[in-house]
């Protein structure tokens, strides 16, 4: 007869799995810890950002040839998804935008708490604030012009120092940027994490990970360790490693998409914004077709007006409206006759498999404006010292982009199936088949865009 207590000690001798820890990386840890970090990033992009702010106010009107622009909307903004995708929300920690707040709050903030409506609805403000950037980049044109990017960049910036001055922390970062809910979402996919270790922070007392010490600030973002189940809201800037009094903090890599596909508390603005985001992909591809015309034409002839603000307004909320309701569609399928609380919770659960989608759609569209005009960074920079440098400023062929768009495509509409298949708790197809054809009607659709040939807006 097999000894029980010899067999509980074998049992027990299996070592469970351990993540890896970047942390226990001694030059990691040592310079996470340090007041180098975040610090040499922020200051570089402040500088950057200065410089930035400044060229698109003050510098030349024409779009192509501003530094401003093409740091902004030819590097900037397609690098953010790729930065997302394999940091996290790294960006934020060093966003200007943020060290303004900081810069602001020790200066002159009074730390009020964040009131209860931004705390309720801020997710929902941030999804109203992106959308509405969104259209009015189209109605006024923003990225084609220098001041118009110069004037939103100036209009955050008066934001940030608003809501530092009157309320504690990042409050603009967490409840009002709009690039906060877009970071949010796309880095629920990414690549890296930061958690606590259960056994040890379940035994804290200090809790100085989210309230701070004489030298660091608490979370910044609000967010306690030992109950952090996703990195929706994580900056990894480092003041809950420089707090940490039991080294409990582990910042390890991860499996792209892996949070979506057990999110504990889903909620209807991310699965929102989620859809909401995908339309947008699709107008930001349309304006760019040679049949955006044609598009314009038809939808002219209903509202019985060629105005273009009008006609743009209708094609912007189809767009956005069109993902909504194929998942809402597709949500109802898949309830069948049951409640209407289960359309809203399959609606919820499954909304999260399309960030993959728009992570790609995204990544897609911007890759045109980074490799047919990414020469314009190194032009515009040398403009600034004086050395006036002109040419084509395409890297690399458009077919040669198409291929590029197709294969991130692809591989975010895979990330997307496979987040169905994990959130569906690895159901037979046939259960799934719904949520799979929807997957693969938006990813066709991406494809079928960006098959077409694009013209540049900037």
């Amino acid at each position: 007869m097999t000894n029980p207590v010899k067999r509980t000690q074998t049992i027990n001798a299996t070592p469970p799995d351990k993540k890896v820890n970047f942390l226990d990386n001694p030059f990691i840890r040592t310079f996470i810890k340090s007041r180098w970090y975040p610090g040499i990033f922020q200051w570089t992009a402040m500088v950057v950002f200065s410089i930035i702010v400044y060229e698109l106010v003050a510098g030349t009107v024409n779009p192509s040839r501003n530094f401003g622009t093409s740091m902004t909307w030819v590097l900037w903004w397609p690098a953010i998804p790729i930065l997302f995708l394999v940091l996290g929300r790294f960006w934020c920690a060093v966003c200007p935008f943020g060290k303004i707040s900081d810069i602001v709050r020790k200066l002159v903030g009074s730390e009020r708490p964040m009131p209860k409506f931004l705390k309720k609805y801020g997710i929902w403000l941030i999804d109203i604030f992106f959308i509405m950037i969104t259209w009015s980049d189209h109605i006024w044109g923003i990225v084609e012009s220098p001041r118009g990017s110069g004037y939103l960049l100036l209009l955050l910036t008066t934001m940030v120092i608003a809501t530092s001055v009157f309320y504690e922390r990042r409050t603009f970062c967490k409840t009002l940027c709009f690039l906060g809910g877009l970071a949010g979402n796309y880095s629920r996919s990414g690549m890296v994490e930061l958690r606590g270790t259960p056994e040890i922070c379940k035994t804290c007392k200090s809790q100085s990970c989210f309230k701070g010490d004489e030298k660091v600030e608490g979370c910044p973002m609000f967010e306690f360790v030992r109950t952090m189940d996703n990195s929706a809201d994580c900056n990894l800037c480092g003041n809950c490693v420089k707090t940490c009094p039991n080294n409990s903090i582990r910042i390890s890599p991860r499996k792209p998409t892996a949070e979506l596909w057990g999110i504990k508390k889903p909620k209807t603005e991310h699965a929102f914004l989620a859809a909401v985001i995908m339309g947008i992909v699709f107008v930001q591809n349309i304006t760019m077709l040679e049949i955006w015309q044609q598009i314009l034409d038809v939808i002219s002839k209903v509202t019985q007006t060629t105005n273009y603000n009008v006609n743009f307004t209708v094609a912007f909320i189809i767009s956005m409206v069109l993902p909504i309701g194929l998942l809402w569609v597709t949500a109802k399928l898949t309830a069948r006759k049951e409640t209407a609380e289960k359309v809203k919770e399959n609606f919820v659960r499954f909304g999260y498999a399309i960030i993959p989608l728009d992570l790609a759609g995204h990544l897609a569209h911007n890759l045109f404006h980074a490799l047919t005009e990414g020469k314009a960074i190194w032009f515009n920079t040398f403009n600034l010292f004086g050395y006036k440098i002109t040419g084509d400023l395409s890297l690399t062929s458009a077919g040669t982009v198409q291929i590029m768009q197709y294969i991130v495509v692809v591989l975010g509409l895979v990330g997307s199936a496979y987040s169905v298949y994990r959130i569906g708790g690895r159901a037979s197809w046939k259960k799934l088949l719904p949520y799979y054809a929807l997957m693969i009607v938006l990813g066709a659709a991406n494809i079928y865009l960006f098959s077409l040939p694009m013209m540049h807006r900037v």
